[in-house]
């Protein structure tokens, strides 16, 4: 065969790969919709969920042949909603991978945070992870910011929503892991409070850090399924919504020799956007708990190191380098650091509370990163996803999302603006305390309700 011929042969079947390439490559108009203006819409007319299926099917096909997010699918006759699930978290029919390439079981059950979901939620999709949940790449891109690496291991639960292939998406935060994607992706990431007992059947990667996280395009979205999804159910005592809250700047984050101007300045926008809702912020410290941001990060480390051992046996893979070099990390952090670790954390934990309750506030509100999203164009900085003390520029690395990470506390990350060039979302945290996920979509819709959503585009692949 010559090499005209072969080309013409390798050309002729990747024509063949995908489906029917004249249709279903535009996004349906119907999910550039907000999720209530949706709902009005199918309470009016229920019927219109079979015709926007006809519509999505088509859709699903090319988008994750682009953003290649989705690890398994099922089908769902007419669903209200689509549901991801990152792929570390158990669905039983479903494979569970752990981003593995060589690794899947089948789960008899389903997570315990997915016990109580309402009939109009349908569970279609595995999302993609990172290896393990530390390495680097899930190999997604990211459908609106196409030059900002999505990042972080739940980054399927992040692409999966932006790209319209979604409408929720369940992941889990260890460091940031929902929270990164979902900033990167113009999204919005909440972090629920850490709570052992809802993590069944969830992969454990440091366990006194693991927590439930869910991205959607808005707050509003998540506030309007957040009782559909029974979440209620997994968490304590809400605290009462308010009328005004009281929110507080974390001062630590306006230092101009950690933070770069252009998070210095979306947090000004963020500033602006809270006095004009009459909650004008104040400053804060968290002296202890900001002391601790490498600690988390170290704890996590020797965490996934005394797991690996038994991670070898039964994965029986060879492991990416990130992982093994994530691994490596944990290896060089002692026994007695580790144990330091642990009692720090209890002692932070046992005075939050107090905390909140001398500074007299209910949020504190903090950039997303001190740089804006990694541009993965240019090489990827270090050699591993989890910092250590001797790299170069530490105190950065370590960056702001431990501070919910270490504390066990729920954390909202909602953009806020774009960067000066156009190409890069960038984003708040806003922390509060325990069991405060309600009021936490609160204040972030009536952020939003200022700021407004990022501009986005509607999606052609």
């Amino acid at each position: 065969m010559s090499h005209a011929d072969t080309q013409s042969t390798i050309t002729h079947y990747l024509g063949q790969c995908g489906a029917d390439p004249s249709i279903g490559r535009e996004q349906p108009e119907y999910l550039g919709l907000a999720l209530r203006k949706r709902h009005e819409l199918l309470e009016r007319n229920p019927a219109l969920a079979a015709d926007w299926a006809a519509q999505y099917a088509h859709w699903q096909v090319h988008a994750d042949s682009h953003y290649r997010c989705l690890t398994s699918t099922r089908p769902a006759e007419a669903p209200w909603y689509r549901l991801g699930v990152k792929d570390t978290v158990d669905v039983a029919g479903l494979p569970t991978r752990l981003g593995l390439r060589a690794y899947r079981h089948y789960p008899q059950r389903s997570a315990d945070a997915l016990t109580f979901l309402d009939p109009r939620i349908a569970l279609t999709a595995k999302v993609a992870t990172t290896e393990l949940n530390i390495a680097f790449g899930a190999g997604c891109r990211n459908p609106h910011f196409p030059t900002i690496d999505p990042s972080g291991s739940s980054t399927g639960s992040a692409v999966s929503v932006a790209a319209g292939l979604c409408d929720i998406s369940l992941g889990t935060d260890v460091l940031g892991s929902v929270r990164w994607p979902a900033s990167h992706c113009g999204m919005v990431g909440l972090r629920m409070t850490q709570k052992a007992q809802s993590l069944g059947g969830v992969f454990p990667l440091s366990p006194r850090m693991d927590a439930l996280g869910w991205v959607t395009r808005s707050a509003d979205d998540l506030q309007l399924l957040f009782p559909m999804l029974g979440l209620d159910a997994l968490l304590g005592q809400q605290q009462p919504l308010k009328e005004r809250y009281q929110v507080a700047i974390l001062e630590h984050a306006l230092d101009p020799g950690l933070t770069s101007p252009a998070m210095l300045d979306m947090l000004g926008q963020a500033r602006g956007a809270l006095a004009e809702l009459g909650m004008a912020p104040s400053e804060v410290r968290m002296p202890e708990l900001w002391a601790c941001r490498g600690d988390a990060w170290q704890l996590c480390a020797r965490d996934a190191w005394l797991a690996s051992a038994a991670w070898m046996r039964r994965f029986d893979c060879e492991l990416h380098w990130s992982t093994l070099s994530a691994l490596g990390v944990g290896e060089g952090v002692s026994d007695a650091e580790y144990q330091r670790i642990q009692q720090r954390m209890d002692s932070v934990r046992a005075g939050i509370d107090a905390w909140f309750d001398d500074a007299g506030v209910d949020f504190v509100v903090f950039p997303m990163d001190p740089n804006r999203p990694f541009d993965r164009r240019n090489p990827q900085p270090g050699d591993s996803t989890i910092p250590s003390p001797a790299d170069e520029g530490y105190s950065q690395k370590i960056s702001f999302t431990p501070l919910a990470s270490f504390s066990g506390l729920p954390a909202i990350t909602v953009p806020i603006c774009l960067s000066s060039d156009g190409k890069a979302p960038l984003a708040v945290q806003v922390m509060g305390r325990r069991d405060s996920e309600h009021q936490l979509l609160d204040i972030a819709r009536r952020l939003q309700g200022v700021t407004g959503l990022l501009p986005t585009r509607r999606l052609h692949v």
